[in-house]
């Protein structure tokens, strides 16, 4: 017997689609480490969302988004980490100088890599917003209780997917217009500084809204 007939796994992309590509942490930190330091950089921050996003599934298969979602203590301590490293990354971003001068993205080391694979992780992992998201978003698509946990782990992989398909293309575009935007020092600034602000701005904003359905 099929975990899921096509009209729900339809549903499933379509909606998984309108918020993933909604403008967000996650992209804003793939284009920024795509700008920066070139698609491969882009890459692995891509794949370390998808990680971030599977940490979350399993964290829902295991119940501890349910604390998120019930408990204000804990979710107030994650969604103060999440937005403190937010605003550290957006300072860092503000106070490095030649950040976004060409590089030679064949020579993008491992330890540049796994650094923007690292962060990614951390931005969504920390995200509590996320882990609420999946805990009361993926069952509104389960049919059978019996499979509860596969069915939320085949949409975690599912959603993981589909985001790291989105932030491919955002890699893309930022491989294509990155030698013109860092060919002028003034554009340069502009997204050094656009960036920094926008990820203190997510930061801020993670720590100003409420628990939803506390």
């Amino acid at each position: 017997m099929l975990l899921f007939d096509f009209p729900t796994l339809v549903a499933f992309v379509s909606a998984a689609i309108v918020v993933i590509i909604s403008p967000g942490p996650d992209t804003i930190y793939t284009l920024t480490e795509s700008l920066r330091h070139g698609r491969y950089a882009g890459a692995a921050a891509a794949c370390g969302t998808a990680t971030g996003v599977l940490v979350h599934t399993m964290a829902a298969v295991l119940g501890l988004a349910a604390i998120l979602r019930t408990s204000a203590l804990a979710y107030t301590v994650v969604k103060y980490l999440g937005a403190a490293y937010l605003v550290y990354l957006g300072v860092q971003t503000l106070r490095r100088d030649g950040e976004f001068e060409i590089r030679n993205n064949l020579s993008e080391g491992t330890t540049s890599l796994r650094r923007s694979y690292r962060q990614a992780v951390t931005i969504n992992v920390s995200n509590p917003k996320v882990g609420v998201f999946v805990f009361a978003f993926f069952p509104q698509f389960i049919s059978q209780p019996a499979s509860v946990s596969l069915q939320i782990s085949i949409l975690g992989v599912t959603y993981a997917t589909l985001s790291v398909l989105y932030l491919l293309i955002v890699v893309a575009f930022a491989s294509r217009v990155r030698h013109i935007i860092v060919g002028s020092e003034t554009i340069s600034r502009l997204i050094q500084y656009a960036s920094g602000s926008v990820l203190i701005g997510f930061g801020l904003k993670l720590v100003t809204e409420k628990q939803s359905g506390a």
